[in-house]
């Protein structure tokens, strides 16, 4: 009997027709394409894109040069110098990201105490030219200004779980 069956088995692929079946099962159903970059998929306050650095509401730049976030990050992304200004502050002089190294992992945006540093919603960015992925303290500045309203609604939806 147990012959019988291997030999029924052998001959009418009951796992291909079962495969076929989920196949044929799954042609009707709707599909759940997302049709980039008309249509996007939600993403998190929490989502770590391209960075950015903030400003204070007064328009100074808020990063105090204490290099935690340099000294924090794992694939060594981040490039400090820093200056002491006539008024006895220190503050960056440069500020330099290589989105190469980067892996996006926010430690940089964690070990931040002015919250300076962070990481935007920005995903859909390019390089065409050799040198763009190092983002000068220009650029972030500028990236900052840009998406500041975005970034501050993220940070006051993520405040209650930090």
């Amino acid at each position: 009997m147990n012959r019988l069956r291997r030999f029924f088995k052998s001959l009418l692929l009951p796992e291909l027709i079962a495969g076929l079946g989920v196949t044929l099962r799954e042609f009707f159903t709707p599909k759940v394409t997302v049709r980039y970059p008309e249509e996007t998929t939600p993403q998190s306050p929490r989502f770590r894109g391209l960075h950015a650095l903030r400003r204070y509401p007064n328009g100074e730049e808020r990063c105090i040069a204490c290099k935690l976030c340099e000294a924090v990050c794992p694939a060594l992304a981040i490039t400090i110098d820093s200056d002491v200004r006539a008024d006895g502050t220190r503050r960056t002089t440069r500020y330099d990201i290589d989105l190469f190294k980067c892996i996006y992992c926010g430690f940089c945006e964690e070990a931040c105490p002015v919250d300076s540093i962070v990481e935007t919603r920005v995903f859909a960015f390019h390089f065409e030219k050799r040198g763009q992925q190092i983002m000068t303290k220009e650029k972030l500045l500028a990236i900052g200004d840009a998406y500041e309203p975005q970034i501050a609604s993220d940070r006051a939806a993520d405040a209650p779980y930090r």
